[in-house]
């Protein structure tokens, strides 16, 4: 993949008048290649995206930059927490107020509550060409994925001593830095209940409790990892990536379960709430080769796309084993916070 960076991608549009191929045959290979910005429409009119907090420096800076090289383009944003965003979306479509027109989530489970109101719009066909088979959707696009991981201490364990079942860490001896308020640790606890069932998940909670310390956040849990106070952590991927990334001589590596919601592959996403071609093709921005590989490099976060280099340090999803979910099933968190709140876990 051409390592030029993101802003000198798009920085070739500024200089762009007609588009250089026909929208059809630009995206006539994306199956197998990511489509370019070069080949992207100039963005031309107004429109707003309702924001959800996350990675929020990174895909401001990517918002920023698809502004400044398309100074026709108006983009109004409101930013918030994901979840409380995509009730806003609900409750204001059933009050008959439109205000968004697109809908960027941190969190597969908030575009699952907006798609089952029924509030999405379908995508293209091109759109969905570019998506890796397992996460092509009708309604929404993935913009780039997160796994579960275990980090764990290098100078505690080696990865041979950790258990490949997420189920089997509970009767496990390791001690575990966990966040229980995260929302990302929320989701895989739907994933679990999904999986296993309410029962198991209450009587797995029960256990892990006895022995894990409880974090703010999830990078907070891999730098207590880093530091030695546990022996193992549930977070996503990128928290490590991006430690060691500062400190490579870091005490620090990644382990996986497997085909478990131990290590669920999650996603952020993009979805549109009207039928404009201006919103679908800010789609396309996001889902190009520059942001996609920019939000790799920069963000360690995973490429949906196909044809896109997998962050540094992260095995390819292939030789990992994710379990089969459909990720807007993980909308309804109502459950898992009663049922981690009943259990002492919140």
């Amino acid at each position: 993949m051409e390592r030029r960076t993101f802003i000198q991608g798009l920085a070739a549009l500024g200089v762009m008048g007609s588009l250089p191929l026909p929208l059809s045959q630009a995206f006539a290979n994306t199956v197998h290649n990511p489509v370019s910005v070069d080949d992207l429409p100039k963005l031309k009119g107004d429109l707003t995206l309702y924001l959800g907090r996350g990675e929020g420096g990174l895909y401001e800076n990517v918002l920023q930059a698809i502004q400044k090289n398309n100074p026709d383009f108006n983009l109004a944003i409101r930013r918030g927490p994901t979840a409380a965003l995509a009730n806003t979306i609900v409750a204001e479509a059933k009050a008959g107020v439109k205000r968004a027109d697109l809908f960027w989530a941190v969190d597969s489970g908030a575009i699952g509550l907006v798609t089952d109101a029924g509030l999405a719009k379908p995508l293209p066909n091109d759109l969905s060409a570019q998506l890796q088979p397992q996460f092509k959707y009708k309604e929404w696009a993935p913009v780039t994925g997160r796994i579960r991981t275990l980090p764990y201490n290098t100078s505690r364990l080696t990865k041979d001593q950790i258990p490949t079942s997420i189920m089997e860490i509970a009767e496990s001896d390791l001690s575990i830095g966990w966040a229980p308020a995260y929302a990302s640790f929320q989701s895989f606890v739907t994933a679990m209940r999904i999986l296993e069932g309410d029962d198991k998940t209450a009587k797995w909670l029960k256990k892990v409790k006895k022995r894990a310390k409880t974090y703010a956040g999830e990078l907070g849990v891999v730098m207590g990892v880093e530091r030695g106070e546990v022996d193992i952590g549930f977070a996503n991927h990128y928290y490590t990536l991006r430690l060691k990334s500062g400190k490579p001589d870091a005490k620090l590596d990644l382990a996986f379960t497997q085909n478990d919601a131990g290590c669920l592959v999650n996603a952020s996403g993009i979805l549109t709430l009207n039928s404009d071609p201006l919103a679908t093709n800010f789609m396309r921005y996001l889902l190009s080769k520059e942001v996609q590989g920019y939000l790799a490099r920069e963000a360690y976060e995973i490429p949906l796309v196909n044809g896109i280099e997998q962050p540094d340090g992260l095995p390819s999803l292939s030789s990992v084993l994710p379990p089969k979910i459909d990720l807007t099933q993980l909308a309804d968190l109502r459950p898992t916070i009663d049922l981690m709140r009943s259990n002492g876990v919140l």
